[in-house]
């Protein structure tokens, strides 16, 4: 199956890990601020964090050390953007972060991270001054030299960016024939740190050739007439599989950083061993026994043939669990794998439990997490739900734990 980007909701980002502690607040804030508690039967997103440090190893392994800018935008596919930077900034194969949402930037700063971010997302010129004020990298490819100026003169330091050429995806980045003269331009400004160059791959993979060759040509006129380009990079997850050939000065992978193979030949190709480091889980809100003939879900979408025991669950499309789970995933309870029935609600689905009752109120159910059978990816085999909607459509106001 061929998975595609999907953008996430721009709500909570800054919210903070579950750690069993409560964040400090200020008077101010405890005025206006109810303090609330989840419910222990409230859907919940589990962050493993040795499995991150796992999969940054085997990213750097395949990288043969190349420094990593690791890609944590959507809310850090779903496990929150300063939760995923606190945890990997001590990594030492860690160069920095990119994010595409300016607030996302800025609330890694919040969170006192201190290594490199980059902004990849578009911005106006108050945006620029306030991210360049903080040390966050915009990513550049319009003529802008005059507003870089104003910034760097008001900083008294020159305004670190990075440069975007498009090779052929025709998504934003200065086009590569058009590329020299703005690049040049900006590069003769003292008020200009050019640090890194980027492109990225359409993920065809015979036109993938085809932008390495354009990005590489550009980028080698360009050296030979002495401007400085900093580091290179172009190496998504996906190219990390496809394309040792693209690694250039830095790669720049995401949903590999998490353990979730994007497409499912890579699961089995050996290149890399990646260990899910996202879970979701939820507790049974109810069991019952359906009388044969009895329905169940909207529109009678399941009719119990037999007499059957059901689970449900409290966590529906509105967590971010997908609608089209009802089409064949399958659900961990007490170690067992039951198959998700009926229709996903909003805030509920229900799981066949068979002809005894094998589950009690309370127990935990596993919708994805890293083990066999229920990894993301089967998942997505199971019923045809993106890899990438199950991650970073999970709703920003679930609690994350760090485990």
């Amino acid at each position: 199956m061929k998975s595609s980007r999907r953008s996430f909701l721009e709500a909570g980002l800054a919210l903070p890990a579950i750690l069993n502690t409560v964040p400090a607040l200020t008077a101010a804030s405890q005025a206006k601020i109810t303090a609330t508690k989840d419910s222990s039967f409230d859907p919940w997103v589990e962050i493993h964090r040795e499995n991150l440090r796992h999969n940054v190893g085997e990213i750097s392994r395949r990288a043969d050390a190349r420094p990593i800018l690791a890609v944590i935008k959507n809310n850090g596919y779903g496990m929150g953007v300063a939760n995923v930077a606190q945890l990997l900034e001590p990594q030492s194969e860690i160069f920095g972060f990119a994010v595409v949402k300016f607030h996302e930037a800025m609330s890694l700063r919040d969170a006192g991270i201190h290594k490199p971010v980059l902004l990849m997302g578009p911005f106006d010129e108050k945006n620029l001054g306030e991210a360049a004020a903080r040390n966050i990298m915009p990513m550049v490819y319009t003529p802008m030299g005059p507003a870089l100026d104003k910034i760097a003169a008001k900083l008294q330091k020159p305004v670190v960016v990075h440069l975007c050429v498009d090779t052929g995806i025709g998504r934003v980045g200065v086009p590569y024939y058009q590329a020299a003269p703005l690049i040049r331009e900006l590069a003769s400004r003292k008020s200009v740190e050019i640090q890194g160059t980027m492109m990225t791959f359409t993920e065809d993979r015979d036109f993938d050739q085809e932008q390495l060759r354009r990005f590489q040509e550009t980028r080698r006129a360009l050296e030979k007439e002495g401007v400085a380009l900093g580091k290179k990079h172009a190496a998504s997850s996906f190219t990390l599989f496809q394309h040792p050939d693209a690694f250039l000065d830095m790669v720049r992978p995401g949903m590999a950083i998490y353990g979730i193979y994007s497409e499912g030949e890579f699961r089995h190709g050996g290149v890399m061993d990646l260990r899910p480091a996202i879970s979701l889980k939820a507790r049974v809100a109810y069991v019952k026994k359906l009388r044969q003939g009895d329905s169940a879900g909207y529109n009678r979408a399941y009719m119990a043939k037999d007499d059957v025991w059901v689970a449900t669950l409290p966590v529906g499309h509105a967590d971010g669990w997908p609608r089209l789970a009802a089409k064949g995933a399958r659900v961990r309870i007490n170690g067992a794998l039951f198959p998700v029935i009926a229709s996903v609600s909003a805030s509920h689905c229900i799981v066949e439990i068979g002809r005894e009752e094998r589950v009690k109120m309370g127990d935990t159910a596993t919708l994805f997490d890293g083990q066999q059978g229920s990894r993301p990816e089967d998942v997505s085999e199971a019923c045809g739900a993106s890899v990438y909607d199950l991650t970073m459509h999970l709703n920003a106001l679930l609690p994350r734990r760090i485990v």
